[in-house]
């Protein structure tokens, strides 16, 4: 177990979100330093602050907030190749911020050292959100480890909702981005039929926003860099796709509650997106 102030954090998975997560966490006076399998571009205030090594990534801090791609890098980083969960000096706090499902954080929870705190805390907004530090958090874990933990998130965000015990953040998560899911379809589909229409997009995305079309991805169309992407099982389509499926899983072993047609046309209708000119 680390013997590091409980102020040394650590961002694993420094992407678009991770890293700007990270860097809001330096300018507000936090320890944190960042660890990535990948080689990464970061600003020169941060570029000396990641960490090549994963065993020397879990010795150096105490507190990983965890913004991996999916469950498969999540073991991988835990337990697996980096293991950092396996570290003689493993972490004590431990913050999942992917998009999960919640039957993963459950197990996830009796995997990991008895000591360990564990709160699953998935984010809402694109990485223009995350640089501005205005992203929604939804919160799963015992009271007490979220309060101690809140301050941290309150600089990465300006919308925490704690929802309950662990595991509740990614119900509600997944349960949000099927609704994201939903209207990005639709709207990718209205976008193609203003087309045929001779109606210009920017103007069908105006009417939208002010009228019953209004959705998120509509509505910030031209904030999200991904926005016109085609899909991609690599791409951040491919993780609207997992979210998606991430929802079925978490459906499995309620009662009264199956997985059905909508979500099987939804995934059917993002692996059809070309990219949109």
């Amino acid at each position: 177990m680390s013997d590091s102030p409980v102020n040394i954090i650590g961002v694993a998975g420094c992407g678009n979100m991770g890293l700007s997560m990270a860097e809001n966490l330096l300018a507000n006076g936090y320890d944190v330093w960042g660890y990535d399998i990948r080689s990464i571009n970061a600003s020169d205030d941060f570029q000396n602050r990641m960490i090549s090594n994963a065993r020397t990534f879990a010795s150096k801090v105490n507190t990983v907030i965890s913004v991996v791609r999916d469950i498969a890098e999540t073991n991988a980083l835990l337990f697996d190749d980096q293991a950092i969960m396996c570290s003689p000096n493993y972490p004590t706090s431990l913050i999942i911020s992917s998009t999960l499902s919640p039957r993963f954080i459950h197990d996830l929870k009796d995997r990991i050292p008895d000591d360990v705190v564990l709160i699953d805390a998935p984010m809402s907004g694109t990485s223009y959100r995350a640089k501005l530090a205005t992203l929604t958090f939804m919160v799963g874990g015992e009271a007490d480890h979220v309060q101690r933990l809140m301050p941290i998130l309150g600089v990465m965000g300006s919308d925490i909702h704690h929802l309950g015990p662990v595991g509740a953040g990614a119900a509600c998560k997944v349960a949000n981005n099927l609704c994201a899911a939903a209207g990005m379809v639709a709207v990718r589909r209205a976008l193609a039929a203003a087309k045929g229409y001779g109606i210009p997009q920017d103007k069908l995305l105006d009417v939208m926003r002010t009228s019953s079309g209004s959705t998120w991805y509509g509505d910030n169309f031209t904030d999200i860099d991904w926005a016109r992407e085609g899909y991609a099982p690599t791409n951040t389509m491919g993780i609207v796709e997992k979210d998606v499926k991430s929802f079925v899983d978490a459906l499995e072993g309620l009662a009264g509650i199956e997985s059905g047609a909508l979500e099987d046309t939804i995934i059917k209708e993002i692996r059809k997106l070309e990219p949109l000119i």
